[in-house]
């Protein structure tokens, strides 16, 4: 087993919805999440609907449905307002 672990990234890529976050995030907006330290400044919402996604790519993992076996693409649970995130496993 690999016991390799890496880097996440977070990018906002889409604001469904209304178009805007009531926590004030963009499109655009970037995040690094290194190791299980917590993203300051980005939702806890959001943060909590994430981590189990991050945890995979963290650890080597994918998901069968991602085209791309280093990303995957989550939703924030804010159903007015639905941020769109792009989690992308980056080398340390």
């Amino acid at each position: 087993m690999d016991s390799k672990t890496y880097h996440v990234s977070i990018k906002i890529i889409d604001i469904l919805g209304k178009g805007a976050c009531p926590n004030h995030h963009k499109v655009g907006d970037l995040f690094k999440v290194a190791g299980a330290e917590t993203v300051n400044g980005l939702c806890g919402w959001a943060y909590h609907a994430m981590m189990p996604f991050m945890t995979v790519l963290r650890f080597g993992g994918e998901f069968p449905w991602e085209e791309d076996k280093n990303t995957a693409i989550v939703c924030c649970p804010d159903p007015h307002n639905p941020v769109i995130f792009e989690l992308r496993r980056e080398d340390i």
